[in-house]
Order: structure tokens, then sequence, then C-alpha cells
């Protein structure tokens, strides 16, 4: 039987993502850094190949990073997704069942990260604020697609509507996960100048050595897995929250379908 669901405080909203941060730390973690330790190897081969490749075959190392980054992204943001509705539901679920249960969307929430992406940038020129505005909006959109099976615009416009009246605690869990990976990414920056004065090197900021890139390829791709889940924990359960509010579930899931239909009979 699934749990009773009820309106959740923005309190309540972070106790209940930390908890399932903390009790199930090694699936979410997992879920990020497998398709992240990919993206991790093609930035370091972009790094060496920078160091002695032309021009152009720089330009075509960054471009193949950047999209290799952008669907390891996609696979993370989707399978932690799927991971935090069925402990929702009260299911237990492993790092390949979410994989394997969002592989077939992947093109699909590709084109949703992009078209939100595009949207942001552009409502982030125009003087910022509508660019937030629109960040907050289509913050469940990729929830909407997995867990509705909607289209990209049926995603986007459903998530419009649902955060519609909840975007004040979406913008408190953005904050939050602004400040945790200012945090984290603080640290890299002090071991690379602790390493460099152990070793009686002078750094250059502007033009760092390869050791020290490398260093700060690693440290993005360690904050990355153990912060990142953690705001698509917090939006998942915002999804399941805004549904809550206003439209109960669907009826607490048709009553638990039905009380599971009267124990499958």
């Amino acid at each position: 039987m699934a749990p009773t669901l009820r309106p959740l405080s923005v309190g309540e909203l972070l106790d209940r993502t930390f908890t399932f941060y903390r009790r199930r730390f090694v699936l979410f973690v997992g879920i990020a850094a497998i398709p992240s330790a990919v993206a991790l190897a093609f930035q370091v081969g972009r790094l060496y190949g920078a160091f002695s490749a032309s021009v152009a075959t720089t330009v075509v190392l960054g471009l193949v990073s950047l999209i290799v980054s952008v669907v390891a992204g996609t696979f993370v943001h989707g399978a932690t997704v799927v991971a935090v509705s069925q402990l929702q539901l009260e299911q237990d679920t492993n790092i390949a069942e979410a994989f394997a249960a969002i592989r077939p969307l992947v093109g699909e929430l590709f084109v949703i990260g992009l078209n939100v992406g595009v949207r942001v940038m552009l409502g982030l020129l125009l003087l910022i604020v509508p660019g937030v505005i629109l960040a907050l909006s289509y913050s469940v959109a990729v929830p909407v697609a997995i867990l509705e099976g909607t289209t990209v615009s049926e995603s986007l416009t459903r998530s419009s509507d649902l955060t519609r009246g909840g975007r004040g605690r979406i913008f408190v869990i953005y904050c939050l996960f602004f400040v945790l990976t200012m945090v984290g990414g603080a640290f890299w920056p002090v071991i690379t100048g602790a390493i460099a004065a152990a070793r009686s090197v002078p750094l250059n900021y502007a033009h760092l050595p390869m050791w020290a890139q490398l260093v700060s390829q690693f440290g993005a791709f360690v904050t990355q897995s153990l912060i990142g889940p953690i705001t698509t924990i917090a939006l998942t359960l915002v999804y399941y929250d805004q549904r809550v509010r206003k439209e109960a579930f669907d009826l607490q899931h048709m009553m638990d379908e039905l009380d599971a239909s009267p124990q499958s009979a």
C-alpha cells in the first residue's frame, strides 16, 4: 500500500530529502557517479588533447565532451527521479533498474533539458528575473515526463501548472543547492593551492597547469556526485507534494488502487 500522502512544509520537504539521501546514499551517489565518470573521462581526454592538438581538434574535443556531459546529466537526472519515485511509494529499487527505466526516454529528456535551458538563458538575458521565473516554472518537467508519460510540450505546460503556488519553496531549494555547491566547490582550489605550496610551484589561476586542471575536474566530479542528487530528490518530492495539494495525488492513487483490488482477490 502506498503511504498516506499529505502536503509538506518546506522544512518537511527538506527533511524527507535528506532522509532519503542518507538512507540510500549508495543508490543516489552511484546513480550520479556512473554517468559522471564517463563524462570525466572525456573531460580528461579533452585536456590532454588540448596540449598537443590543433585549434580545430581542440574545438571538436570540447564539443564532444560537452555533449557527453549533457547526456550523462540527463541519465543522472532521470534515473534519480525514478529512484525517488519508487522510494516515495515505498517500493525498492536499485541503480540498474533506475537506469533501465529511463533508457527509452533519454532522447525526450534531452530535448526537455535543451528546451528549458534555452528558455531560461533567454530569460536571464532579459533582466534576469524572467529567467529565474522560467527555471522555477519548469523545475518538475522531467518528473512529469517520466512519471506521467507526457510529450515535451505537455511536460513543460504541466510543470508550469503544477509549480504555480509553490515556486517560493522551489526557490528555497535552489538556493540551498547553490550554497552546498559553492561550499563543495570551494574545497578544491584550497587543495590545489596546498599542493602548489608543497611543491613550491607558483600557481597562475589564469593558466592552470595540467595537474591543477585534473584536480579541478576530479573535484567537480566528486562535488556533482555527492551534491547533485540532493536537488533532484527535493524537486521530485515537490512534484508529488504539488500533486497532493492540487489533485490529492489523484485521490490517493485511486485509494491505493482500491486497496490493491482487495489484496488481489
